[in-house]
């Protein structure tokens, strides 16, 4: 057994701030290549397809970076249940942040041809690898700090992540396109935002240097030796319930900050400028709530809160889609806001909830496996789908609010089979949440 004794606890403050900056410097790598993808990707890296087939094209190689984030969360999980959080931290940190860079660096079709999209399609792999082991290794590492009546709260900082990682990537994206003319956006201009990547990276890099390992992680004397035979033999139903009750959350996501973007500024007209500035009011406040919901979280219950956020997302599925199509700021403002609204209400919790559902031996991997299937069934499909669906719709793409309504339901029939993981408020039930 590891000496426990030896490891000073740090400030929680300093823990939650540290795995903030982290998630939010991973996912700007993330995000900023879902924005290009929507913008400009398309005719650079596709330029024989129509535009519609294009911008498909380039929502699919978007679409890669789900797929490996389940590898990701398998090879990492491995190295967090077997060698400990902290490592994993460290190195999905630079793959994910030399990957970025890297992508920023890629000729477009005219230069060297068919080796353009085929290096796009591998980096972006490689983006998808880092983050699937990002999320687990910095949500285990705050919660299994923070104190059980807490949890919820101080695990929700690495959740705050993406939304400051997806400010940031937009905000450049923002300021780039309204300062550009739009040969010079083509040209390099979208590049910039990719080569932000490697000094943000080297900053994440010095936060994390220092974090100490979690202390659930030193008190296990017999750590699995195959993490994920033992999840995909004793948790396997566990990973399909959370995969599924996670899908919303992400389809709804990447359906308002990629989708929509497309959809906004290629069917209906809408300025790119006016697109992002909706879309960064309603994530601020999205990330903003966070933290409040998670303390909800810690008072009501971990399944209450998802219940209640999918119950609202197929409601307001619909209502979205007639708001977005009305191509004004504030009604597609409002729409955007009301599904995120939903989605923080889920999201807030999960950095607790889903380390409390597996045993410390194999939380890394099954939490982060579980995690990120659901990205693959909710974000890596929908702005596809969503893309499709819209094209044969009419003035109004009523059948994508279908499409969310129906991922949206499956969810709560997931998280309805799920129990509750709330610690009990005395002190001798605790250990029995771990």
């Amino acid at each position: 057994m590891h000496d426990v004794r030896t490891v000073k606890a740090p400030s929680m403050p300093r823990l939650a701030a540290a795995s903030l900056a982290g998630t939010a410097i991973e996912f700007y790598d993330f995000f900023v290549y879902g924005t290009a993808a929507a913008l400009v990707l398309g005719p650079l890296f596709f330029p024989t397809f129509s535009p519609q087939a294009g911008t498909l094209a380039a929502f699919a190689t978007f679409g890669v970076g789900f797929v490996a984030r389940p590898l990701g969360a398998v090879l990492f999980g491995h190295v967090g249940d077997r060698r400990g959080r902290r490592p994993v931290l460290v190195v999905s940190l630079l793959l994910t942040g030399a990957s970025t860079v890297a992508v920023g660096c890629v000729p477009a079709y005219d230069t060297i041809g068919a080796a353009a999209p085929v290096l796009l399609l591998g980096l972006r792999f490689l983006q998808g690898l880092g983050l699937g082991g990002e999320w687990g290794g910095a949500v285990l590492l705050t919660a299994e700090h923070a104190p059980a009546g807490r949890r919820a709260l101080w695990s929700s900082f690495p959740q705050v992540g993406p939304a400051v990682g997806f400010l940031l990537a937009n905000g450049m994206m923002l300021a780039l396109s309204a300062t550009l003319t739009e040969a010079q956006f083509a040209q390099w201009g979208w590049r910039v935002p990719f080569w932000a990547a490697g000094a943000l990276a080297v900053c994440g890099l010095w936060l994390r240097t220092s974090l100490p390992e979690s202390p659930r992680f030193l008190e296990i004397d017999d750590h699995a030796r195959v993490p994920l035979a033992e999840v995909a033999r004793e948790h396997w139903r566990l990973v399909l319930l959370t995969a599924g009750a996670l899908a919303v959350g992400y389809a709804i996501f990447y359906a308002v900050t990629t989708w929509s973007l497309a959809y906004a500024t290629g069917r209906l007209g809408v300025s790119r400028t006016v697109m992002l500035a909706c879309i960064m009011g309603a994530v601020a406040v999205k990330g903003t709530l966070t933290p409040v919901m998670a303390l909800l979280g810690d008072r009501f219950g971990r399944r209450p809160l998802c219940l209640a956020g999918c119950a609202g997302a197929a409601l307001w599925m619909l209502p979205m889609v007639a708001l977005l199509a009305t191509g004004e700021p504030l009604p597609m403002f409002l729409g955007i806001l009301g599904a995120l609204l939903a989605f923080v209400t889920m999201f807030a919790v999960i950095a607790a909830y889903l380390p409390e559902l597996y045993p410390p031996r194999v939380r890394c991997t099954g939490a982060a496996v579980g995690y990120n299937l659901g990205g693959v069934l909710g974000g890596a499909l929908t702005p596809i789908a969503a893309t499709a669906l819209a094209e044969r719709s009419g003035p109004v793409p009523w059948g994508v609010g279908a499409y969310l309504t129906g991922v949206a339901l499956l969810s709560l029939g997931c998280f309805a089979l799920l129990p509750e993981t709330r610690p009990a408020p005395v002190a001798v039930a605790q250990p029995a949440t771990d």
